[in-house]
């Protein structure tokens, strides 16, 4: 077994290098543009009299550092051929991932805004797998032109994680579906053209069938963005919206119609197998910016590293780092021989979990080494905790990872013989829910 990153991977990565010396790095410079990496962050990139919405400055930046990424063959490394991409595996991107989050802040890979020089593009895997022939040659183009950009409306007020208890519905009128309901969190609301929304079709509430996914242009009568939620890092693009007698045409349902669920597995998949590369990445960097400290800074005469109390907390998370590398990496590779994730969405739910928990702890130890300056916004591990913290809650909240995880291990997933007992299978349920233990019993 060759536990080395493979060749052409590393190729990848040494030009990527370059691509970021010569050209990004410049560019982060030029014209004052550091300040939007440097300690006055926040209010470089946020305008605050739009409701919190990022500067227009600041994403004119970010669009022009995707043109030249584009330009230079590396943005859509990831998609297929077909629609200019090298068809890159999940592998290459869990490893490419974990290298740009390593170099630490920059325009190279900026983690707020999940804007990197090698493009994640869920939207567009969601279109190219699920969309329809005329579907995928209409909006394929557009999203990657940015001349269409797709939001994704899927967590609720009333229900978060749950998705399957979603209250927005959509009715079949002839030809047409109208939609009614409410999304929050919806992300990309502040540029979007279109949304996808999730709304149930037919079937129960907590039935993960009957839920459909449109396609809905932001701009239609009755689609309203409420407000902005305002975050623990800023700026925000995550909408509150409201849905009144939405009017769209089957037409724009993308995959099956009561199978939308599918569509949001994809997204939620990809997304976290590459965010848990990505925090392995943070926190790699905060553990090493750390002992390059220690090293250097002199306490009585000696380096602050000669400390146990100072090497021990952070030997603990640089073997946790070694030993999550290894698990991203094989479940990456996983991935890449199976259909559709569910086969290993309990390895992907541990890898995004345990990195994601990873982070916050090398960040906190980073600062905690660095003393007053760690604490300072003059160095990045404030921003890197801020931001992380947001992905133990995101793409499905750690509980609910480990929960996953524990449906695999006792079980309970639905491939699983046992839930050829209904009764077994709705009493588990119940006690997910939050029904006593003794139902089980």
């Amino acid at each position: 077994m060759d536990f080395d990153i493979p060749a052409d991977v590393q190729h990848f990565l040494d030009a990527l290098d370059r691509f970021i010396e010569d050209e990004i790095k410049p560019l982060e410079r030029e014209n004052d543009n550091i300040r939007f990496f440097d300690h006055r962050r926040e209010d470089s990139r946020t305008d605050w009299d739009r409701d919190g919405w990022p500067n227009e400055e600041w994403e004119a930046l970010l669009g022009e550092m995707r043109k030249r990424a584009d330009d230079a063959g590396f943005l859509r490394y990831h998609l297929p051929e077909r629609f200019g991409g090298q068809g890159g595996s999940n592998l290459a991107m869990a490893i490419i991932r974990e290298h740009l989050a390593a170099k630490g802040l920059g325009l190279h890979n900026d983690l707020q805004n999940e804007s990197s020089v090698v493009g994640n593009f869920p939207g567009v895997l969601m279109m190219e797998k699920f969309g329809s022939e005329a579907q995928q040659a209409e909006w394929i183009p557009k999203m990657l032109a940015g001349n269409a950009r797709i939001g994704f409306g899927l967590t609720e007020p009333m229900f978060g994680t749950d998705a399957t208890r979603m209250e927005t519905t959509a009715v079949r009128d002839g030809n047409d579906w109208v939609i009614n309901g409410a999304k929050r969190w919806n992300t990309g609301l502040h540029s979007a053209t279109h949304d996808y929304i999730f709304a149930r079709t037919s079937g129960k509430p907590g039935s993960p069938k009957g839920i459909t996914c449109f396609i809905v242009p932001t701009d239609t009568p009755g689609f309203q963005v409420e407000f902005m939620w305002w975050t623990y890092n800023m700026p925000t693009d995550h909408a509150e919206v409201t849905l009144t007698d939405v009017r769209v045409s089957t037409e724009d349902i993308l995959g099956e119609e009561g199978r939308g669920l599918d569509t949001a597995q994809l997204f939620v998949h990809e997304n976290r197998i590459r965010q848990a590369a990505s925090s392995l990445g943070a926190a790699q960097y905060c553990i090493d910016e750390a002992v390059k400290y220690a090293r250097e800074r002199q306490i009585h005469e000696r380096p602050l590293s000669v400390n146990q109390a100072i090497q021990w907390p952070l030997v603990e998370l640089h073997t946790e780092a070694a030993m999550l590398r290894e698990l991203i990496r094989k479940t990456a590779w996983q991935l890449d021989q199976v259909d559709h994730g569910h086969e290993i969405s309990d390895k992907v739910a541990m890898c995004n979990y345990r990195a994601n928990r990873l982070v916050g702890q090398a960040a906190d130890r980073a600062i905690q080494t660095h003393g007053g300056i760690g604490y300072s916004r003059h160095l990045p591990f404030e921003h890197i905790f801020r931001h992380h913290r947001r992905y133990r809650i995101t793409e499905g909240s750690e509980e609910m990872q480990m929960r996953r995880v524990g449906q695999y291990l006792f079980g309970y997933a639905g491939s699983n013989p046992i839930f050829d007992t209904p009764s077994l299978a709705s009493r588990f349920n119940s006690v997910q829910r939050g029904a006593p233990a003794s139902s089980l019993d």
